[in-house]
């Protein structure tokens, strides 16, 4: 099967999910503000790429005990798919669309959903405890995950916005694009 690949954040829509989810959730569940501490622990473990059992339960998700994170989720898929780039709305539905995005599938499923993207891999996230399950799909997690879900699939087109993050899924397809505040521009790898 031939296929058309996106990353997620900043490729398809601007900035970060998780962080506009948080700040979605903030004023809805001010509460959560008390988990911000065990949070800031996590955001640290992450960008240092440490991924192990602590970070599994410390991690920026840890607020989602204490609301209904697949609910929430729901409503703020709402608001995110209005802010898609135009160039994804407007994207050739010949070929099938897969998302794959260190973002957790909970929170990316109902928006992919509602633009249309056939397949979707994300990081493994329990919506009512935040624990990661699993590891985060990012660098060449992406490739294990894309491989092992989808075997058969070949890309003819691949888009991020981090060529040093994205390296590995930009070298599976014939042509790769760097996207750019919503700007797919071709590149070579």
């Amino acid at each position: 099967m031939l296929a058309d690949l996106y990353d997620y954040d900043g490729t398809i829509c601007p900035g970060e999910t998780e962080t506009a989810f948080w700040l979605y959730c903030l004023p809805r569940r001010p509460y959560i503000l008390v988990f911000a501490p065990v949070q800031l622990v996590g955001l640290i473990c992450y960008f240092l790429c440490i991924d192990n059992r602590f970070t599994r339960y410390v991690n920026i998700y840890c607020f989602l005990r204490a609301v209904n994170g697949e609910k929430l989720a729901r409503r703020f898929a709402e608001k995110r798919v209005r802010k898609t780039y135009p160039y994804f709305l407007e994207r050739d539905r010949t070929r099938p669309t897969v998302v794959c995005s260190a973002s957790p599938e909970f929170l990316l499923r109902p928006i992919c959903d509602a633009l249309g993207a056939e397949y979707l891999i994300g990081t493994q996230v329990d919506p009512t405890t935040g624990v990661v399950l699993g590891k985060i799909c990012k660098r060449a997690e992406k490739v294990r995950r894309l491989n092992e879900q989808l075997p058969d699939v070949t890309y003819e087109n691949v888009y991020s916005d981090s060529i040093r993050h994205d390296v590995h899924i930009l070298k599976l397809g014939r042509t790769a694009y760097k996207v750019v505040h919503g700007k797919p521009t071709e590149i070579r790898i």
